[in-house]
């Protein structure tokens, strides 16, 4: 039987940690580089579907995670030109903060063994053993139409305005979502393009809908906007830089989606197994690419119908359960049986 290998993991968010956990249950010793000093805030729709709880009950975290009261949502509300359109998900989803979901994420991996060094380790540099690379995007874009994400917490009296929900509100080539995270908190997470961010003095309360920006004012914000980007939606399912990538190192899909940290999660438990494993990479970005690359091709023709009139139709004739499958990675079993 070949001995556990050594894993060093560049990136200590869910991705990371996922991975971290993954391999240390192989056996392996496991580095992990993470600049950051948790808890954080990050931009994130903070929502994980409910193909989450088996990654995180995979990975010995679901009894944590349940600690950490995470607001429960049963639907989905999508406001396209006007028109609602409602989705019952097929089982509960969660919400809960980046800053609470990456501590218990990282703390997990440093219970079990996992090193954590707060600096910058780039890739490149000699590794002993299997390098996972969760960094997050790395990727560049021209100035002018380029798109960046923006967030904050709401706090107040009717703090979540449909409590077991998540609301999509479609703006002129940009989004603004609203879902419950834990403690009562709502989080208001969006993207825009550049230049009308720009027109608005980069002030994402001015880009808000009239009724939207309405019902937050009757909320006190308990957090500063934070700002992210620009955002690029592309994939790295064909990198030959001969390290495992995991979660927006690997493929960065619209957020709109909300299965971000779904995808996290799930590409970094893989990852995590294949590099203490010792899995050739071509295979492993096959599986990834099985996995991911049908979500994002449905993603970036739904980003093409946003605006447009032919959203109309959308909303009213494709059934919502098929728009939520269509953009969840795709479940099944890689060659060794792990499922992602």
């Amino acid at each position: 039987m070949r001995a556990p290998a050594q894993v060093e993991v560049i990136g200590g968010g869910p991705a990371g940690s996922a991975a971290a956990l993954a391999a240390l249950a192989e056996g392996s010793a496991v580095t992990i580089y993470e600049k950051a000093r948790f808890p954080r805030h990050k931009v994130c729709g903070e929502f994980l579907s409910p193909e989450a709880g088996p990654i995180l009950e995979s990975l010995g975290l679901w009894p944590a995670f349940l600690d950490a009261r995470p607001a429960g949502i049963a639907r989905a509300v999508l406001y396209l030109r006007g028109r609602a359109k409602r989705i019952p998900l097929p089982e509960p989803a969660h919400g809960l903060s980046r800053a609470a979901l990456d501590q218990l994420l990282l703390e997990g991996a440093l219970r079990r063994g996992a090193e954590c060094r707060t600096e910058r380790r780039r890739p490149e540099a000699s590794c002993e053993g299997a390098l996972v690379l969760a960094h997050g995007r790395r990727t560049r874009a021209r100035a002018g139409s380029r798109l960046f994400g923006f967030q904050a917490h709401f706090r107040g009296a009717g703090s979540q305005p449909l409590d077991d929900a998540v609301e999509l509100h479609f703006l002129d080539g940009g989004y603004v979502g609203l879902s419950p995270v834990e403690d009562g908190a709502l989080n208001v997470c969006g993207l825009a393009r550049e230049e009308l961010l720009r027109e608005h003095e980069f002030r994402p309360e001015a880009l808000l809908p009239a009724d939207l920006a309405l019902r937050l004012g009757r909320l006190a914000r308990s957090s500063d906007w934070l700002r992210t980007g620009p955002l690029v939606f592309r994939d790295q399912f064909a990198d030959r830089s001969g390290a495992y990538l995991a979660g927006d190192a690997l493929g960065f899909v619209d957020p709109f989606t909300g299965s971000g940290i779904l995808a996290a999660l799930a590409t970094g438990a893989l990852a995590g197994r294949a590099a203490s494993r010792g899995l050739e990479l071509e295979s492993y970005r096959a599986e990834c690419r099985r996995a991911l690359a049908g979500q994002h091709r449905v993603a970036s023709a739904l980003r093409g119908l946003i605006g447009s009139r032919l959203t109309e139709g959308l909303a009213r004739w494709i059934p919502g359960g098929l728009l939520y499958r269509l953009t969840r990675p795709r479940e099944g079993k890689s060659g060794r049986g792990e499922r992602i």
